[in-house]
C-alpha cells in the first residue's frame, strides 16, 4: 500500500499468523520491530488504548504526518511485531489511501517497507511488483508513485517522558517544544 513517503507492506497486526507471513516475505529479522499506521487518533486509541497526555498532544499538533510514536504495546498485539519490546509504533499517514485502508480494516495495519531486508524501499509501485512476487503479497494497491523523502521522525514516549528514537522528517527541536508548550 502507499503511505506519504514509500510502499509499504499491509497486514493485520493483531494477526500471529499475518505477523509471520509479514517476516517471512520480508526476510526480516525477528528483534525488528515493525510500526503500524491508523486511520486517526480515535482508532489508535480504540486498538491501543488510551495514549499519555503528551503523546496525545503530539498526536494532535503532527497528525497526519511523520511523525511515529512508541507507545506502550497492548497485551493483545503479538510481541513478534515489537521485537519483544514493551512498546509499538504508530502513525496516521499524511496518505488518504493509506488512512482509508485502515478505516476500510476498521483497524491499524502494519506499513513496513515494501522490499525485502536490507534492500532499498521504494516510492514506485512497479519497483515493488518486480521485487515482491505474487505468491509473497496477495495485492498491490498501485496509487502510483508516492512522495518519498525522509522518513517519520520517531520518538517514544513513556508517562510524560519522551526520546528521540530516530531522526526524520520533524525537527526534534521542534517536538520537543510542542510536548513542553501549554
Amino acid at each position: 500500500m502507499p503511505t506519504d513517503t514509500l510502499y509499504g507492506l499491509a497486514a493485520d497486526p493483531f494477526s500471529l499468523a499475518a505477523v509471520s507471513r509479514l517476516f517471512a516475505v520480508k526476510g526480516r529479522a525477528a528483534d525488528r520491530a515493525v510500526a503500524l499506521v491508523a486511520a486517526d487518533i480515535a482508532q489508535v486509541i480504540a486498538q491501543l488504548g488510551g495514549l499519555p497526555p503528551v503523546a496525545r498532544k503530539l498526536a494532535m499538533a503532527y497528525w497526519p504526518g511523520p511523525l511515529t510514536l512508541l507507545v506502550t504495546r497492548p497485551p493483545s498485539l503479538a510481541s513478534e511485531l515489537t521485537g519483544g519490546s514493551d512498546q509499538v509504533g504508530v502513525r496516521v499517514p499524511a496518505h488518504e489511501v493509506t488512512r482509508g485502508l485502515c478505516r476500510a480494516c476498521r483497524g491499524l495495519l502494519t506499513a513496513t517497507s515494501a522490499n525485502i531486508s536490507g534492500e532499498p524501499a521504494s516510492e514506485n509501485p512497479d519497483d515493488i511488483a518486480r521485487v515482491l512476487s505474487a505468491s509473497d503479497v496477495e495485492l498491490l494497491l498501485d496509487a502510483g508513485k508516492t512522495p518519498g523523502g525522509p522518513p517519520s521522525t520517531i520518538v517514544s514516549v513513556r508517562n510524560d517522558d519522551i526520546r528521540l528514537v530516530r531522526p526524520g522528517a520533524i525537527d526534534w527541536d521542534e517536538v520537543q517544544a510542542c510536548a513542553r508548550a501549554e
